[in-house]
């Protein structure tokens, strides 16, 4: 599904030496590459702030706690994502309220959104799924006119653009009030281990953030929040300093490579590829097709013969997962999530993959 080596050995030289420096400075923790970090991916995003944190679990969890939300208080997200959006919200006492998503992108259907809202709605998260944004323009507006929070999962997009219609371009993560992003292995900007950053343009909540994700401090051993140890890890930033610069190159290794997928499968009725939304550019954390003819796990397992991994995100949306059961949510009620739960395919996606591979893969999914 990737090549994470691959990756590593065209930037070795200098990812060794980053890690080295830091070894030679014994610089472990709050280290000068987390700082060289933040400022440059700021530049890169155009966030106001950037504020690094140990996973894109606690960048959820941080940034829903400096919104001083109460328990009880609900917080409107999608059934079809991964766990950790969910999870954070139940942690904090808050209560999710699901709305359906589109079938076509995957995302928050903002039709939905609105029959939503109650008294008791403090905030909508949107879920930038794949790698292609939600459509954060109308969401924000409905935003407004409800005075709610807006925190943006963007965990799996990265480098997303969204031009919205007055023409401005904003990158994921930086539309709403808080944004979070995960530097997990495997996505398109991924460290050596687990990482995650908030965003804001807000410079009270950035300050905010800055505490919670340190203890609660507001200067060393004076606490102004009940507070987390989520700090990114030096050795981290290190590697992700080097990767930063590629980013760009990445999007676009795997933009191609979505290209070839979808020349390749154009004539193949079974299969519905990913859908690209005018709004958004698309960076391809996954690429997810729709098995909508044939039985999916025949075609998993004739795929896996021929030696081609394939994922299946996500085999049950979330209000169907016995921990949520207490949401009183039922077989029916996101008719679209759990379609599509039951036809979604990930294909081998990676910026090392090769035309020939892909050709092979294609061919191997036709054949069956």
């Amino acid at each position: 599904m990737t090549d994470l080596y691959g990756q590593y050995c065209k930037i070795k030289t200098e990812v060794d030496a980053a890690m080295q420096c830091v070894v030679d400075q014994a610089d472990f923790v709050n280290g000068n590459a987390v700082g060289t970090f933040a400022e440059a991916l700021a530049r890169y995003t155009g966030s106001g702030h950037v504020i690094p944190c140990a996973n894109g679990t606690d960048a959820l969890r941080i940034a829903l706690m400096a919104l001083d939300l109460q328990p009880g208080d609900e917080v409107v997200t999608v059934p079809f994502t991964f766990v950790s959006t969910l999870e954070v919200i139940a942690l904090l006492g808050l209560k999710p309220v699901l709305v359906d998503v589109t079938a076509d992108t995957f995302v928050m259907d903002p039709d939905q959104l609105e029959s939503a809202i109650t008294p008791k709605t403090k905030a909508i998260l949107p879920v930038h799924l794949f790698g292609q944004c939600a459509d954060m323009e109308r969401i924000m507006s409905i935003a407004r006119a409800h005075n709610l929070y807006v925190v943006e999962d963007a965990c799996q997009a990265l480098g997303a653009a969204v031009t919205f219609s007055d023409g401005t371009v904003h990158q994921a993560g930086t539309m709403g009030h808080v944004g979070c992003t995960s530097f997990f292995p495997t996505k398109n900007l991924g460290c050596f281990g687990d990482g995650g950053a908030v965003f804001t343009n807000s410079e009270e909540l950035a300050a905010t953030v800055r505490s919670i994700a340190n203890h609660g401090m507001s200067r060393k051993y004076y606490y102004d929040h009940i507070g987390l140890n989520s700090r990114l890890d030096t050795l981290q930033a290190a590697v992700l300093n080097v990767k930063l610069p590629h980013l760009n190159d990445y999007i676009r290794a795997r933009q191609r490579a979505a290209r070839l997928y979808d020349e390749a499968l154009a004539d193949c009725s079974d299969i519905i590829t990913p859908a690209k939304v005018s709004y958004s550019t698309h960076t391809y954390h996954q690429y997810t097709v729709r098995v909508t003819k044939v039985q999916r796990d025949s075609l998993r397992a004739r795929l896996s013969d021929a030696g081609v991994p394939t994922m299946i995100y996500y085999p049950c949306p979330l209000h169907l997962q016995k921990a949520y059961q207490y949401l009183d949510y039922k077989q029916g009620d996101f008719p679209v999530s759990e379609m599509l739960s039951q036809q979604v395919l990930s294909l081998p996606m990676h910026t090392e993959l090769t035309s020939a591979q892909i050709q092979y893969i294609t061919k191997q999914l036709k054949i069956f």
